[in-house]
Parts: structure tokens; sequence; C-alpha cells
């Protein structure tokens, strides 16, 4: 009798286990049926530029696929890669930054504020940057390099030594 019991408890135990095994394996793909990815058409290489005319949205048919990946092209198009994005692969957000704001060589517009005093000469800065990054910026003028912060209308907010 011993043995009877054990086996009715495994058996009903057996059947719940199974229950939610076969519910989880029919949902997944259902699930993942309607999660789309964005993946390059052609190899991007990392600093190019990403445009919608490189990419294409495929149905995610794995379900195994983890998070972090991009589902919109409008979350791509724009952004500059970090990595190497290859065809047919989904695009990790990680890999992607937006654009520079300032580009090394341009021309751009110095600002000094000092109280109600302001002054303003023309710059080239000497690397690359985002809005709100501290760059190094040659004045066209004098010669001098001086630091800044780059600011949204794309000028470069002195600092003061």
């Amino acid at each position: 009798m011993m043995f009877r019991r054990i086996n009715r408890m495994f058996s009903a135990t057996g059947m719940a286990i199974l229950a939610v095994v076969i519910a989880f394996v029919t949902m997944s793909p259902v699930m993942a049926a309607d999660r789309f990815a964005v993946v390059p058409r052609d190899t991007i290489y990392p600093g190019e530029p990403i445009d919608e005319a490189r990419l294409e949205v495929v149905p995610v048919t794995n379900p195994n696929l983890g998070g972090g990946y991009a589902s919109q092209i409008s979350e791509v198009s724009g952004m500059l890669s970090t990595k190497t994005l290859l065809p047919g692969r989904t695009i990790p957000m990680t890999a992607l930054k937006k654009p520079y704001a300032v580009t090394r060589g341009s021309k751009l517009r110095l600002v000094v504020n000092v109280g109600n005093l302001t002054i303003s000469a023309g710059g080239s800065p000497m690397d690359d940057a985002n809005i709100g990054d501290v760059i190094r910026v040659r004045n066209l003028d004098s010669g001098q390099i001086v630091n800044g912060t780059v600011m949204a209308d794309g000028t470069v907010q002195v600092m003061a030594k």
C-alpha cells in the first residue's frame, strides 16, 4: 500500500507539472510570434550612420531570445554603430549611440559669459562631441586652445580658468 500512495501522489504531481510544461511550451511560440526585431540588410561597421534603407523588420522566431534589441526602425534610424552589425542579426541597443552634435574640424561659435558681458568668437573643435561633453576648441582668431561645453544649439560655452 505504501507504494500505491506514492504512485498516486507522484502521478497527481506529475500531471500538474506536465500541464504547466505543456502550457508554457504552447504559449511561448504564440508570445514570440508578435515580437519583431530590426536587423541590418548588409554589414554596418563601427562609426557608420544607420539609415532606414539598410534595415528591415523581421518576426522573432526564437522564443529564448533575450531582450535588449531594437524592435522598431525608428529606434535605430539616424544612430551611429559602435560595433560591427552583421546582416540578419538583431541590433543590440548597447551597440548604438547618438550622432555627434559637433564634428572635428568643423566651424562653430565659442561663447564666453562673464556677468553681463558676452564675448563670442569662431572656433574649430579638436574632437567629435555630443551635447554636454567637454571638448577642446581652437580659437580661430588667436590660435589659443580652450576647453568648453557643447550646448544644444551647437555653440561651445567656454569654461573660465
